[in-house]
């Protein structure tokens, strides 16, 4: 069975609000300790980490095994499948992931909006 997480990006990914907060639920700790290790993942053109840009559109679990769903700024971005790879190492770090697949998506594509308050603010954007 697949649950997706209900607190995380994917449940609401065209507010354009950004971040989601903190998980709740099952997954919530797991979530957690991985959103940290994807902040430590920067967008190779843009000098802030991939969770503050707002890449990061949700979690679907199945047991231990997890799907990220994400996307990039531009759909032609030369770096997508070595970021997709650093990406599923970072979550395969977490205790009790068994195993991650990262999917790249471009429905809702990205803007600007969905960064967190602090990426706006040092884009100017705030």
């Amino acid at each position: 069975m697949t649950e997706t997480s209900p607190s995380t990006p994917s449940s609401s990914p065209a507010s354009g609000s950004g971040p989601a907060p903190v998980a709740s639920g099952p997954y919530a700790e797991r979530e957690r300790l991985i959103t940290e290790n994807l902040k430590q993942i920067y967008d190779p053109e843009i000098p802030m980490n991939i969770v503050d840009l707002g890449l990061v559109y949700g979690f679907e679990w199945s047991g231990d095994d997890v799907t990220l769903k994400m996307t990039l700024t531009a759909p032609g971005c030369p770096v997508a499948g070595i970021l997709a790879e650093e990406v599923k190492l970072a979550i395969e770090k977490v205790p009790e992931v068994k195993s991650a697949t990262v999917e790249m998506t471009w429905d809702p594509p990205w803007t600007p909006e969905r960064m967190s308050e602090f990426a706006k603010r040092q884009f100017g954007y705030a």
